[in-house]
């Protein structure tokens, strides 16, 4: 096949991570992938360093002129490359791709939901997506019950498929469990609690940390937390105000940029998803559970399309947090339930199930030419 994914995503986000993961997968087995970028961004420089072509073309502008340019260039190559689909991974740009569509450019339309914010339900975006997209893709239920009943795009054109996760790369490392458990001197008997993600308000780091700080002062000695992530939103110094704060600094590491952030995963020994909102597709929370390590969560976006009901809660809920990060703790049945339905879960969500169903649409569509 040959697929245009439109990615003009400004960070290396979620939705970023996603659309690049498909398009390399998409490329590795044997399909011809263009990448349509905004220049000089992250997702941008994501792209080429996964050996993507890509080519800038500016979606994202308000301004008149160059976006009669962009709408130009996009006509070039189209006309050029000839795609059989067009995966929009962002809404800037989605309409004229869909008026592209209906001018009379042979192309299948598929418009993928990576983030939770619902679009505007009013008649031109339901006509759009639903009589215009051929497909609509979202990454977890909760979107797809919007769509279907908010949006009242029809059941056949709304597909959910999760990410994947590299279950090779993300696996449980006993050895580099062992190696960065001593890096950042935690002992064989601690319980090392851990949150992945990005230094930003919406993964609720400070929650997590008043809710270790809790587990401290209710007899939990052993307790530990350790927290892989790096500046972005928020500060090394912000966080460690949070930290003194509640009187965890003794406690608690912080591992700022890695490379080896799967070790880091394998020194965990309960994961944590403590997000405020947000989470359409939750990679840090497949990673945790690609390596074995039992995940409590908060009840946003796609998390409880993963994780057990015993351990999900509502997000900002600092007691319900600490309480399920103890049942964890504690209770071997609890533990060996949350464990298990990872297992059930993660069959399905390995990069190649992530390829099948992608491809399962894109051909579906096509054999309705």
């Amino acid at each position: 096949m040959r697929i245009f994914q439109v990615i003009n995503v400004r960070w290396f986000n979620a939705t970023a991570w996603y659309a690049i993961t498909l398009s390399r997968l998409l490329a590795d087995a044997g399909h011809e992938v263009l990448v349509l970028t905004q220049a000089g961004t992250q997702a941008e420089q994501a792209a080429r360093d996964a050996g993507l072509d890509t080519v800038a073309v500016d979606l994202n502008t308000t301004n008149p002129v160059r976006f009669a340019a962009a709408a130009r260039h996009i006509i070039q190559l189209l006309r050029a490359h000839r795609p059989d689909i067009v995966n929009c991974h962002r809404g800037e740009g989605f309409f004229l791709w869909g008026l592209l569509k209906l001018f009379g450019f042979h192309y299948r339309l598929v418009r993928t939901r990576g983030d939770q914010r619902p679009p505007r339900s009013d008649a031109i975006n339901r006509w759009l997506h639903a009589g215009v997209a051929d497909a609509v893709v979202v990454t977890n239920r909760r979107m797809a019950d919007y769509f279907l009943h908010k949006m009242r795009t029809p059941g056949h054109g709304v597909w959910l498929i999760h990410g994947g996760v590299d279950t090779a790369k993300f696996r449980f490392d006993p050895e580099g469990r062992e190696r960065i458990r001593k890096e950042f001197g935690f002992g064989p008997d601690d319980l090392v609690v851990g949150l992945l993600g990005r230094f930003d308000r919406v993964k609720g780091h400070q929650e997590t940390i008043r809710a270790v700080a809790a587990l401290r002062k209710q007899g939990l000695a052993d307790i530990r937390l350790f927290l892989i992530g790096f500046d972005t939103a928020m500060t090394t110094d912000q966080i460690e105000a949070h930290i003194r704060e509640a009187g965890v600094g003794d406690i608690t590491r912080i591992s700022g940029r890695r490379d080896d952030v799967a070790d880091c995963i394998s020194a965990l020994d309960i994961g944590v998803v403590a997000s405020l909102w947000s989470e359409a597709i939750a990679r840090s929370a497949l990673e945790i559970m690609a390596e074995d390590r039992p995940l409590v969560s908060t009840n946003v976006g796609v998390m409880p399309d993963l994780v057990d009901a015993a351990v999900l809660v509502e997000p900002g809920d600092v007691n319900g947090l600490a309480g399920a990060i103890r049942s964890v703790a504690t209770d071997q049945d609890v533990r060996e339930r949350v464990l298990a339905a990872q297992k059930r879960t993660m069959s399905q969500l390995t990069l190649d199930e992530f390829l099948k169903r992608s491809l399962n649409l894109y051909q579906s569509l096509l054999d309705g030419d």
